[in-house]
């Protein structure tokens, strides 16, 4: 449960992040955390296909810049296709 949790506080943090970066709309506290969420798994995706992480690693190393590129991507995305504010 903590897991969750703390996959979610991360997630706002790259959510506001990615708005700040790329201004939309007023969107919640709820959306900004599931924005961030979604943008680590692109982000993630996108560092596989770069590089492997190493046997055994629980996250990339890149995991958090990564993050934020794939929540500005998520954002931009959404504002292109009129999901945002």
């Amino acid at each position: 449960m903590f897991h969750l949790i703390w996959m979610f506080i991360v997630g706002i943090v790259v959510g506001v992040i990615a708005k700040w970066i790329l201004p939309v709309g007023h969107i919640g506290w709820i959306m900004t955390g599931i924005l961030g969420i979604v943008g680590s798994f692109v982000g993630g995706f996108i560092a596989r296909l770069f590089s492997k992480p190493a046997d055994g690693s629980l996250v990339h190393p890149a995991g958090i810049l990564l993050s934020i590129v794939g929540a500005v991507i998520v954002l931009f995305l959404a504002q292109f296709l009129g999901l945002t504010g």
